[in-house]
């Protein structure tokens, strides 16, 4: 299964299933296609739920075995990962660009934190110990033990083809559980490249797999009662379906969904500083992000003419182009395509809503220069001002390179225009003030808060995931914190009695 990354022949893909690559059953097949030239470059099957129920029966019979694995044991295959992806990290960061259409820096960063996540699950056996009082009564002693539950399945999306399983996969591994993964039908290339280095890490037959497909495979993870719990990452219209039916069926779930995250500038902020940040912030990975920030939010008249002007004027700055195009390789700002034509046409229908709606097209990007093959889905920056809170442009996850800037009169209204909005993913706030700083991490409702960052995305140790509709869940990703997502937390009490001597 391991070729060639960058081959110009078209990938057909099969199934990892316990232990081996196998050949889809379905007569439905999709074209993979390079959204920067618009090519084919693998065709991916539509697996039916069959298939789907096949994997999970792989994974429950192996983890009848992978259970008891002690976990210094567990961890063994995945140092063993983490070494391969280190290896292979420009080839994975190369695939990621290919079928995703990201620029080079951007897939080498996803790829980073795909490892830094592994690395975090190597120390499981530290990070799953359980808690033990003595004396919790007389003579009696009580023990909470955090034990694996069986198998979990997770729906990815596209934008993180390499980063975002690894949110979810090595935890559930190094916990003792399971694993079954879909991969976005759009971007299954980088997920089969990285299923054959797991197949090539020694873990045992059956404990990690991969089904590609769409609907009725993401039905079959959620619907199956040998499934214990579902990872989803995608629209929060998808995200509170996922929630109700897993809680349905007593099924776990970790269920993240869609983001408009602010950034809030300050008078005393460090405009020159600034202006750079929040351009990587908005335009990275062309906007397709759930943490790329699309709302600026200027405090005061005169700190908003000066973000409206800076802020235009180094939108026009960032070149368009294949990110595998030579002679872009060393672009430090360069947004690529977005992912499919269904997408820019949607990303152009919310341009004309906001033109309808009384908003200024600061910077239009529509007819962007393109720089190299101009057939894909290239849409250069778009800065609208003069928005108003409640305008559609405002209130809807346009995932492109669409920013919007919103004027405030104070601090207060400015959190108030986030607290506001329905989507609680993330914000940021530009000040050298530690009032307002600390005003801003306490009272901005949303589950990731930057001061002077943004992109305030965690590292990998500490926990990922929003508020509000951006996350419908209790329990986030990655860190220490998903690891009550993976076990039971079975509580013990006991006593014993003096025998005879």
């Amino acid at each position: 299964m391991m070729t060639n990354t960058l081959s110009t022949s078209i990938q057909t893909l099969q199934n990892y299933v316990n232990g081996r690559w196998i050949d889809s059953t379905t007569t439905q097949w999709l074209e993979v296609e390079n959204p920067s030239t618009g090519e084919v470059i693998g065709s991916v099957p539509i697996s039916t739920a069959a298939e789907a129920s096949d994997a999970i029966d792989a994974a429950h019979q192996a983890f009848q075995q992978w259970r008891e694995v002690p976990a210094t044991t567990r961890v063994q295959p995945l140092f063993e990962l983490t070494q391969k992806l280190k290896a292979h990290e420009e080839s994975i960061a190369r695939l990621v660009s290919l079928e995703n259409g990201k620029s080079l820096p951007d897939a080498r960063a996803e790829v980073k934190r795909a490892v830094e996540n592994c690395e975090v699950a190597c120390g499981m056996p530290v990070l799953q110990q359980g808690d033990t009082l003595i004396g919790a009564a007389s003579g009696i002693d009580g023990q909470v033990l955090r034990l694996p539950r069986g198998v979990y399945t997770m729906i990815a999306p596209f934008n993180f083809p390499a980063m975002v399983p690894f949110w979810f996969l090595p935890y559930a591994l190094a916990t003792g559980n399971t694993y079954v993964v879909k991969p976005s039908e759009r971007v299954p290339l980088t997920m089969s490249y990285l299923a054959q280095l797991i197949a090539d890490s020694d873990l045992p037959p059956g404990v990690f797999n991969l089904v590609n497909g769409s609907v009725d495979v993401a039905t079959a993870f959620m619907d199956n009662p040998k499934t214990a719990g579902v990872s989803f990452v995608g629209t929060s219209r998808v995200a509170a379906l996922v929630a109700q039916r897993c809680a349905a069926n007593n099924k776990r779930f970790q269920a993240m969904g869609g983001a408009k995250n602010h950034l809030v500038v300050m008078p005393d902020a460090q405009l020159d500083q600034v202006i750079r940040n929040m351009i990587t912030s908005c335009y990275g990975c062309a906007g397709q992000r759930c943490m790329a920030s699309s709302a600026v939010v200027a405090v005061g008249d005169d700190t908003y003419r000066r973000v409206c002007a800076a802020f235009t004027e180094a939108s026009k700055q960032v070149k368009v182009g294949d990110p595998l195009n030579p002679a872009l390789a060393n672009e430090s700002m360069l947004m690529g395509p977005v992912i499919s034509a269904k997408a820019k046409q949607f990303i152009l229908g919310m341009i004309e809503q906001g033109i309808a709606e009384g908003a200024t097209l600061a910077h239009d990007g529509r007819n962007a220069k393109v720089i190299g093959d101009h057939r894909g889905h290239f849409i250069g920056p778009v800065v609208f001002t003069d928005v108003k809170p409640g305008m559609a442009i405002h209130k809807t996850e346009i995932f492109g390179p669409v920013a919007i800037i919103l004027k405030a009169r104070s601090f207060d209204e400015a959190v108030n225009i986030i607290n506001e909005h329905q989507y609680g993913n993330g914000a940021s706030i530009y000040t050298q003030s530690g009032y307002w700083a600390r005003r801003f991490k306490l009272e901005a409702q949303c589950g990731m808060i930057g001061i002077n960052v943004g992109i305030p995305a965690p590292v990998a140790p500490l926990p990922f995931g929003g508020m509000k509709s951006s996350q419908f869940s209790a329990v986030k990703t990655q860190g220490r914190s998903t690891i009550h997502f993976f076990t039971e937390e079975k509580i013990v009490t006991e006593r014993f009695w003096a025998g005879d001597e």
